[in-house]
């Protein structure tokens, strides 16, 4: 099976050399690698080409990656019930460059370029309506960015009083605890605890 999907990898990347830059095989799964610029040449060929008929599309999302120039990863999942393969691209970007819509070529990557883009900030360029899908009217960044705060920067709830959804700025009403990293709980003076033994047995080895 492996050296299957490596012929095809081998195929698909002599055939659009330059769009396709690498490929590789691993647990079963064919993942290539691929110029954002060239990104719709790629996925129109893998739907198209004979050889590969990726006509289902199945999922495109971002993996975030701050320490690289180029932070994100676009991820597309698309199924060839013809030959019964998977394939997976990889494509680059930065929080400036937009990256071009697929929607021409899978219309059902509508939402899902939607979603990259809300939980991301990632822009498609060509995509018919580029809002928002899941956080609501007004919120700020983009949660699933390593560097989007874990509390948020507002809290949203109900106030009776205006008879209206209100937007607070995050209190935290408890400072986070400071674990010791040493005993499962801290606080009161407890003696040992069951399985500290097995802690310092390991520690003196």
């Amino acid at each position: 099976m492996d050296e299957t999907l490596d012929k095809l990898g081998q195929a698909i990347a002599g055939t659009l050399a330059g769009a396709v830059v690498g490929h590789t095989v691993a647990n079963g799964e064919l993942t290539l690698a691929a110029s954002a610029r060239d990104i719709v040449k790629v996925m129109t060929f893998l739907r198209d080409d004979p050889g590969c008929q990726f006509v289902n599309f199945v999922d495109v999302t971002a993996v975030d990656w701050p320490g690289r120039g180029r932070r994100f990863d676009i991820v597309y999942h698309l199924l060839s019930p013809r030959h019964n393969r998977r394939v997976r691209i990889k494509i680059e970007t930065d929080e400036a460059t937009p990256v071009a819509s697929i929607i021409d070529v899978f219309r059902g990557a509508d939402w899902f370029e939607r979603e990259v883009y809300d939980l991301y900030g990632v822009l498609f360029t060509g995509h018919p309506d580029m809002r928002r899908i899941l956080t609501d009217y007004g919120f700020e960044g983009h949660p699933l960015r390593k560097d989007f705060p874990m509390t948020g920067y507002v809290e949203v709830r109900y106030d009776d009083e205006v008879k209206r959804v209100v937007y607070e700025p995050v209190r935290l009403n408890q400072e986070f605890r400071n674990f010791d990293f040493l005993s499962p709980w801290e606080g009161p003076g407890y003696g040992p605890l069951p399985g500290d033994e097995k802690a310092k047995k390991s520690g003196e080895s």
